[in-house]
């Protein structure tokens, strides 16, 4: 079975989890969610010796996709995710970007995704789940040998995603996070889009936006 190999590079004000996958059997990577901070994480890259494929997107917000334009054009791959329910964020990013304070473009996929689908890089498989709530077209990649995900701005170490921005609705959200995360095995591990990393079954436990 290959191997993951994870580097996170917190970018951006918000300080948002860019994570660099790399598959140890081939050498072939995929960038998620680069924000911005594109020198940044191409040094990042350079550092793992990795041959980049594709750039996954979990969702639509500027801190997550605002650098995904730059880095496509400077590396030469394709864009995948999230799901079309994202396209309003997406097309609006540079106007996002000048609330925000940092430098951001407008950028459309190469690739809509949905529930269902699957992503890959090297040898490396990642299903695709489908979690509105945060945002309309927030997704999740899973690997369930590895018992490794990342959840994107759905799911947090000891808490959830915000649901009050454009889009977002809380009831939603809570429908995904319990129909297609907490399904999951206790052991999987996630990367959440801010924030240190946790596992499904601690957050079953102690994550108090999840007791009922």
């Amino acid at each position: 079975m290959s191997q993951i190999k994870v580097a996170v590079v917190p970018v951006t004000p918000f300080q948002q989890n860019c994570t660099i996958l790399v598959c140890e059997a081939t050498g072939k990577a995929a960038v998620v969610d680069p924000g911005g901070d594109v020198p940044l994480i191409r040094r990042a890259i350079e550092q793992t010796d990795a041959s980049v494929e594709k750039i996954l997107l979990t969702h639509g917000h500027a801190d997550h996709a605002g650098g995904a334009a730059d880095l496509r054009d400077a590396l030469g791959v394709p864009i995948e995710g999230p799901h079309l329910g994202d396209k309003f964020l997406l097309d609006n990013l540079e106007t996002a970007a000048k609330m925000f304070g940092f430098p951001c473009r407008d950028v459309a996929p190469d690739r809509w995704l949905d529930e269902g689908d699957q992503v890959s890089f090297g040898a490396i498989r990642l299903d695709v789940r489908h979690c509105p709530g945060h945002t309309p077209g927030s997704v999740v990649f899973i690997n369930q040998p590895m018992q490794f995900c990342l959840v994107g701005d759905v799911l947090f170490q000891n808490s959830i995603g915000r649901a009050d921005l454009p889009g977002g609705d809380y009831a939603t959200l809570m429908r995904s996070i319990e129909q297609k995360l907490l399904t999951l095995d206790d052991g999987m591990t996630f990367i959440s889009g801010h924030g240190p990393m946790s596992t499904i079954g601690a957050e079953k436990k102690n994550n108090p936006f999840l007791q009922k």
